[in-house]
Order: structure tokens, then sequence, then C-alpha cells
């Protein structure tokens, strides 16, 4: 069975999410997106997990569905736990070992195969941290630890780290992150199954690192608000239930084995908030060799640049850009349909025009991934406007122009236009165009 994943999102009760990330929404919106399986977020609130238990009842093994419900959308039990903690820099200096370390700030995801298992999880980090603070908890936890707890809790459930490579929060980020998986994690690498890459990098990039060629790269939306879901996705041909899930992403594809993991639906990575380095105080965005070039210090202030995934990839690599391993699970890279919408009328995301457009299109076509995927340009046409219909299909080609992100602010994509008229003075690096 061919499987839509998403399984980091966040609920209502993380911080800067939306009132609507509930379980009656999130069921709707997986069936307009085209998603499969949704991760809860957030089960070791304890509002949250209360809903869970209230609101869910158990359809296939390990996974769950609406009460009462009909749909089709199955949720896993995810959460995401940010560990901050100081340890020390390997092979450190006396002076740098000393005094606690340096501080780590690492974001987990964990996927559990029952209530019971959660139940545990919480069990052991009420005790270490307070769990109602926020759906997304801040614990004093070294991560090795916390993979420790989470597989005692049962041994079937999965610690990935999240957004591997953002600067701030991420096992390889730049500010507070680690050279390798073992640094992080010890004698708890080998549970260590699989990556999830973040929007600011997509698999090529990580391909570029040989220490990672059996680690499983997953892709999902993190997503604050309903349209977000599904903005990175992973694609499995296996069947509906916690443990094949699990499982396909524990085996990723061994040669030989009947395809069980198919790919990964990626943001062009470009868009992501921390692909560029930059600062964005003062509005400036630099190519790695740029940053090198002022060494690593903000031109037009003085403090030194927040640096980004493509520079911190690169730094870490060991092979070069467009190596492509043994066995590699393949990735499409794909625009959001609203923002195809949008780009396409000349309208803000958000505006009421996009809006009546996406939902017109959802009523008449189906979900969001058979429109972007699937349908030809003539019958996207019939059913919306040419412009939105062309749109689509550059997409799928590849022909599109984007203005990096960096510093935490997003990427800026433009489909219909070449880029040639861009004009961004604030913007010491070249733009870049890709294919």
């Amino acid at each position: 069975m061919k499987i839509i994943a998403d399984f980091h999102i966040h609920s209502k009760y993380s911080r800067a999410t939306s009132p609507l990330m509930d379980l009656e929404h999130l069921d709707m919106w997986g069936k307009i997106k085209g998603i499969n399986v949704l991760g809860t977020g957030d089960f070791t609130h304890p509002k949250w997990f209360d809903e869970i238990k209230q609101k869910l009842e158990p359809a296939e093994p390990g996974l769950f569905k609406l009460n009462n419900s009909e749909s089709g959308t199955r949720f896993i039990l995810t959460a995401e736990i940010s560990c901050i903690y100081s340890k020390p820099v390997r092979n450190a200096s006396h002076s740098e070992a000393g005094g606690g370390g340096k501080v780590r700030k690492i974001h987990i995801i964990v996927f559990a195969p029952s209530i019971k298992a959660v139940e545990k999880i919480n069990d052991k980090l009420n005790k270490i941290g307070n769990l109602k603070a926020d759906g997304r908890p801040i614990l004093g936890l070294d991560a090795k630890e916390l993979t420790k707890i989470v597989l005692q809790a049962d041994e079937s459930c999965l610690v990935v780290p999240a957004h591997a490579w953002t600067p701030w929060f991420s096992v390889f980020g730049s500010k507070s992150g680690f050279d390798t998986l073992e640094e992080c994690f010890e004698e708890y690498t080998k549970y260590i199954y699989a990556i999830e890459t973040g929007l600011s990098s997509d698999p090529a990039m990580n391909w570029r690192l040989s220490k990672l060629d059996k680690i499983t790269l997953i892709s999902n939306s993190d997503a604050h608000s309903l349209p977000k879901i599904g903005r990175e996705v992973n694609v499995f041909d296996t069947e509906l239930s916690y443990g094949a899930i699990a499982d396909a992403i524990k085996t990723k594809r061994p040669k030989g084995c009947p395809t069980k993991f198919l790919s990964t639906i990626e943001f062009f990575p470009e868009e992501g908030k921390y692909h560029y380095d930059g600062h964005r105080s003062c509005n400036l965005s630099l190519k790695p060799e740029q940053s090198k070039k002022y060494n690593n210090i903000c031109p037009r202030c003085g403090k030194p640049l927040v640096i980004g995934v493509l520079n911190r990839v690169a730094e870490l690599a060991d092979r070069p850009e467009g190596f492509v391993p043994e066995n590699a699970i393949p990735f499409k890279s794909l625009i959001p349909l609203n923002e195809i919408i949008a780009e396409s009328i000349g309208s803000p995301v958000t505006s009421k025009k996009v809006i009546e457009h996406y939902n017109n299109l959802i009523k008449n076509l189906g979900s969001e991934f058979k429109i972007l995927l699937e349908f030809s340009e003539k019958e996207i046409k019939e059913k919306s406007l040419p412009e939105i219909a062309k749109g689509v299909i550059k997409m799928r080609e590849g022909k599109v122009f984007i203005e990096p992100g960096y510093d935490g602010v997003y990427g800026k994509i433009k489909i219909l236009s070449d880029g040639k008229n861009s004009n961004n003075k604030n913007n010491i690096a070249d733009q870049k165009t890709l294919f």
C-alpha cells in the first residue's frame, strides 16, 4: 500500500501554533493534502495527551483514527522534545572541556507504538522538567539519556534527530550541535536509524556525508498551522501499521529487498529559513564562500554571522556535490499549491482569492498531492486558471527562481519569472536560478 506520511507536526498547545491545530482539523487537512498518516505531535503535553486518549481510537496496529469516524486519516504517536544541556567538545583542550563543556540544543522526534509506551515516557520526563509549559517541552536532559528513557519505555520506539542541520537547535547545527551522531548519542548511536533533513536541506546535500549512508533521511513539515501540513512528507510502499512504517525507516532500502521507502517530497531547500549564511538584523544574506571572505563576521555590524545549512554541510562533507550513494532514497522538490496559486495570480498566500482558488481545485480534482504530482496541465486548467496550471507544470520541471533564506528568513521563490528583473539591493549574495 502506498502511504504518504508527515510525522512531525505540532498541536495547539505548542508556542506560536494555530489554535486550529486540533485532532478534528488535522484529520480534515490530512484528507485535503492527501496524507495517509499524520503524527499527533506533542504527546508529552498533558492536555494534548488527554485529547489523544479521548478523541482517538485504535485502528491498524499502532495507529489511531478519530472516534466513530470513517476517515482514512491515521495518526501515529509522535512528539518533539528540546534537550538543552552542556557536553564537552570531543578532543577539546582542557579549558574547553572544563566547566561543563559546550551548551547543546538538540531537538528530538520520538515515535511511540502505544498509549502505554507514551505514559511510561511521560512519567519519566515529568520528573525531569515541566511538560505543561509547552507542547515541545524544554528539558535539561542529554539527548543520549532521552534515548535511553524512550527505549526503556518500549524498544520499538524510534528516536530521530529533528531538522538535523538547523543552526540553533539540531544535532549538526553550527551554533550548538555536534560534528557526528556518535558524539551526541555515544553508545546509543546504534539505535539512531534516521535523521530529519529539515526544510533548509534536502537529501542530495546529506548524501555528501559518507557517515550518513546507513542513516535513513526522513522529511516532515514541522507544521504549526494547518496549511503547512505536508510541505515535506515521506512516501512508503508497505502495510498500514506502526511496525511496518518503523521497519521501513529502520531498514531503508536494503539491496535485493522489496522497496519499502519509496521517496521523500521536499521543500526546495533554498526556500528554508537557514539555507544561506546571514545576519537578519542587517538584512544580509551570503553564500558560504562570501562568509569565508569576511571570516564569518558581518561586514555591516561586525557581529558573528549565523552560519546556515549549506555552509555547515560543506564543512562536514567528505564528498563533492552531486554524489549519489548506492541505494539512496530518491526525492522530489515541490512547492505548496497555495504558494503556486499566489505566485500565479499575484496575490498574497493568505488572501481570499488564493483560498478560493485552492478550495475550488481541491473540490474538483481531489487532494493537493494529486494536483501537484498527477493531473495534466489541461486538467488543471479546466478547473482553475491557465496561469495556475502553467505554474504547476513549471514547478514539476524545476523551472523556479529562488532567493535563498537565511538567519530565520524564509527564501523567496518565483515560478513564472526567470528572476532576471529581480533587484534586491540588500542581498550581497548572487541570486540563484535552479536547473
